[in-house]
């Protein structure tokens, strides 16, 4: 009997079952989209650690370890940097907004705050990078039923996809939050205790020491090839971390301010211990087998071949809770953006919150069915598949929002203006410097600061005609 594999069956079908469950909660939209705004600070902390670790935290990290060593630690730890301007920056101010305003989606927000066209852009493009995102953590789970089962990617993304889109559907964020609780006790439990196992198994530290001794960088916990590696993965997520749409939206559940501040500061300051622990067992998987060459399949084979059956199972439930707990964020994105911001606002104006509930579960529903099918025509790198999506994201979303914050004076010209310089460098890098930067600036930090100078630029330009055209 594959005791793994029973394992990981049992605790998809108790997954689905609490969120079928919590489901039957909801009355409405505003259940479905922010959770009737009433989430708790220990709900939010595990609802937004559950989907910061996902597939680039543990199968990437892990892989990225195996190959860099103790600087792909900066790949989670980005994110919790990040994590610390959403709890005491940006969060709150979002919060309050969204509280008197009645905001249920950053679009929502965008609209409030510059114009319907600005909201239709950025909910386009986040729409396309967000499948991506949602790719890369399917990849990632059919690499655990691959080396667990010997299943095909293709089969291995559909189980994911289904898992998740089956309790998501039903509740959205009040099943998720509830669900994520469930997950994260999973998550973090099996990684303590699989950790400690995994390095002693290898020789230790002193195993790990003797590749880091011989393989140059691999010890320094500041080393970056460049872009893509190491510290310079901080520009590639933290901006991310700030203002992506599905962590803002879980912001806009929180009871108050304060819940807020509490839930998402102390998610961080987890994440960056946890981000440690992945990193752990790519260095031991470099000591014990110095020959993979597929990364994502780096943690199931350490916790296949290096654990008893129980204790690798129960490893393996936590790397793929946190691929799932991932999914349902980025379904989250896909069908609120879908049905919200472009739906309701651009086709349907005047539809009920009845109808709203049901687009959205249509919506969750299409995501997920093009995130599987993305999954499996992609190359098989987790890494890969989301660094587009954070990119899109800091150079597209980042500068709009802070821009809108803490501007009073900066309207849609000055957002579009941002959106299309930030996009426009990051694309014309890819193309024409085959998506590397210029010298040590990564090309999603070029793209922002593209984004950032544009949107500055064209407010000190409205600044001067608002100045010249009053009377004297």
């Amino acid at each position: 009997m594959n005791l793994p594999l029973v394992l990981l069956a049992i605790y998809s079908v108790l997954l689905v079952g609490v969120g079928l469950v919590i489901a039957r909660l909801v009355r409405g939209a505003g259940d479905f989209f922010v959770a009737g705004r009433r989430l708790s600070a220990s709900l939010l902390f595990s609802t937004v650690l559950a989907a910061n670790i996902g597939a680039g935290s543990t199968i990437g990290a892990t892989g990225q370890a195996y190959r860099e060593g103790l600087s792909a630690w900066w790949w989670n730890g980005s994110a919790a940097i990040g994590s610390l301007f959403l709890a005491f920056l940006i969060g709150p101010r979002v919060w309050r907004i969204a509280k008197k305003h009645g905001h249920f989606t950053v679009g929502d927000f965008l609209e409030w705050r510059f114009s319907p066209g600005v909201r239709g852009v950025i909910a386009v493009l986040i729409w396309v990078g967000t499948l991506f995102i949602l790719a890369g953590q399917l990849i990632a789970g059919a690499a655990i039923l691959e080396v667990v089962a010997g299943l095909p990617r293709w089969s291995g993304a559909l189980i994911g996809g289904v898992v998740m889109t089956a309790y998501f559907v039903a509740g959205g964020l009040l099943s998720s939050a509830w669900v994520n609780l469930v997950q994260l006790v999973v998550l973090l439990g099996g990684f303590v205790v699989a950790v400690p196992l995994l390095v002693s198994s290898v020789g230790g530290l002193e195993a790990i020491r003797g590749v880091s001794d011989t393989t140059p960088g691999y010890g320094d916990f500041f080393f970056s090839k460049g872009p893509g590696s190491g510290w310079a993965f901080l520009f590639l997520l933290a901006p991310g971390f700030v203002i992506s749409p599905g962590l803002v939206q879980k912001v806009y559940g929180a009871q108050d301010e304060r819940t807020v501040r509490l839930g998402v500061g102390i998610q961080a300051v987890v994440l960056m211990g946890f981000s440690f622990l992945p990193v752990a067992i790519g260095m031991a998987a470099r000591a014990a087998h110095p020959g993979i060459t597929a990364d994502p399949t780096v943690l199931p084979i350490m916790f296949t071949e290096h654990l008893n059956p129980f204790i690798g199972g129960l490893g393996l439930a936590a790397v793929f809770s946190a691929e799932v707990s991932t999914c349902d964020a980025i379904l989250f994105m896909l069908a609120t953006s879908l049905s919200q911001d472009l739906y309701k606002r651009f086709v349907n104006p005047t539809m009920s919150d009845g109808q709203l509930l049901s687009i959205a579960r249509i919506a969750s529903l299409v995501g997920g069915a093009l995130g599987v099918a993305l999954a499996i025509a992609l190359p098989p790198s987790v890494i890969g598949a989301l660094s587009i999506f954070y990119s899109l994201l800091a150079v597209s979303l980042f500068v709009p929002v802070v821009g809108g914050l803490f501007s009073a004076r900066a309207g849609a010209r000055e957002a579009f203006a941002a959106i299309f310089a930030g996009v426009l460098v990051r694309v014309a890098l890819q193309i024409f410097n085959g998506g590397r930067g210029i010298g040590i600036l990564d090309p999603t930090l070029l793209g922002t600061l593209a984004a950032a100078s544009a949107f500055a630029v064209s407010l000190a330009i409205s600044c001067v005609f608002t100045a010249s055209r009053r009377p004297a």
